[in-house]
């Protein structure tokens, strides 16, 4: 009996048995690295937009208005967010909370002259919880003659490289703007006003606006406004993922506008899917090609030994003890396969987070668990088919 198991693995490594042993060996190969690079680059994009580590919260912030064309141009209600828009907004899953923005409904004239800067300005504001900019002084109760202001802090970077630079002015930083300037604030309606003195608290990298504390904004609204309420023309909204496509999409269906920039991940997303998608289907094809290989060799075998198959169960050898030879034969290759192209990954894996990691993008080192079971599966499939395709050809015989 022995005689004949020499013979079935001769047939299994000689001639045309090896050559279909090693194209289907070469085929589950390459089949098992695409699919373990697609799932892995998967997850590493996930955990580039999703992990703690690559958090970036002025990504998580988004100011979001109507996009005011000709035909609504001058229509200020037209451009203004209705009641039945603001809960549609809130009853989006990719909205995890949202506040209106309540714009000044007087008039604001601003002398600063420790900067020779005098104008006409507006305030914004909007609950504490969505300013990044967290100081002791960024309140103000009725009375009080001094007013704390959140500046953009692109707005100092306009002065010191625009107008300082041509009007001679010299250039400031934060802390002196923050130390130093006092802002002289006339609040009026044309019939009434009153003298305030603004100080800097702070300067925001979230919000690209002039803010003054709620409490202010809504005492110097009833006191100088002009409308008893006026439905908000931005939102800012806090969302997981910024960008979402499907968010990009509810955005550019209704109309409304926000910062580009923030969105521009939601193309590197689409792209990012199509490869990883292309990369898994490719190796799907070769995974069904190895597959099918694998078939026809195990068929090439039992074909090439019908005779000896049929002696040896003549003899006393069970179709289970031939099925488990032939499956030994198969078997510590498809582990060899499997092993080696999970270390391939995993090398992958390590110099990619080493690359990243110098760029400020932080990635695991280690593959995935979408990896390690992507593995597993393969590798079971693989046996289970063979297995399968082993059984059937012995039992035809």
């Amino acid at each position: 009996m022995r005689q004949f198991f020499d013979l079935l693995k001769k047939i299994i490594r000689t001639g045309i048995g090896r050559v279909r042993f090693l194209m289907a060996g070469i085929g589950l190969g390459i089949a098992m690295l695409l699919l373990l690079i697609a799932a892995q680059v998967h997850t590493d994009f996930n955990e580039l937009l999703y992990g703690t580590r690559n958090a970036n919260e002025s990504m998580d912030f988004l100011v979001i208005n109507k996009k005011i064309t000709n035909a609504t141009s001058g229509n200020e209600k037209a451009n203004a967010f209705t009641a039945a828009e603001l809960a549609d907004l809130k009853q989006q899953p990719f909205v995890q909370t949202y506040a209106p923005i309540t714009a000044n409904q007087y008039k604001v004239m601003a002398d600063m002259p420790a900067l020779g800067v005098s104008s006409m300005l507006f305030f914004e504001s909007m609950p504490d919880e969505f300013i990044d900019v967290k100081v002791d002084s960024w309140k103000w109760t009725e009375g009080s003659s001094e007013v704390p202001i959140i500046l953009p802090t692109n707005f100092l970077d306009l002065y010191n490289f625009g107008f300082a630079l041509g009007q001679g002015s010299p250039q400031i930083s934060e802390e002196t703007v923050k130390n130093i300037a006092s802002i002289r604030i006339n609040v009026y309606n044309g019939v009434n006003g009153d003298i305030f003195t603004g100080r800097v608290a702070g300067f925001s990298d979230r919000i690209t606006t002039i803010l003054v504390p709620e409490s202010f904004m809504r005492w110097a609204n009833a006191k100088y406004g002009t409308e008893k309420e006026k439905a908000p023309s931005r939102i800012i909204v806090k969302t997981k993922d910024p960008s979402n496509p499907a968010f990009v999409k509810y955005l550019a269906d209704h109309g409304f506008s926000t910062d580009k920039e923030k969105q521009r991940f939601s193309r590197y997303r689409g792209i990012v899917n199509i490869i990883t998608s292309a990369v898994g289907f490719f190796g799907l094809v070769l995974l069904l090609f190895a597959l099918l290989v694998f078939s026809m060799f195990i068929q090439l075998v039992v074909e090439s030994c019908k005779y000896e198959i049929q002696l040896l169960i003549t003899l006393g050898a069970s179709p289970k003890q031939l099925r488990r030879y032939l499956m030994k034969q198969f078997v510590p290759m498809y582990f060899t396969i499997g092993l080696c192209s999970f270390l391939l990954v995993a090398a992958l894996q390590w110099w990619a987070s080493t690359v990243l990691a110098g760029k400020m993008m932080y990635i695991s080192p280690w593959p995935g668990v979408m990896t390690i079971a992507s593995t597993v599966i393969i590798l079971l499939l693989v046996y289970l088919v063979n297995a399968w395709n082993v059984r059937k050809y012995i039992q035809q015989h």
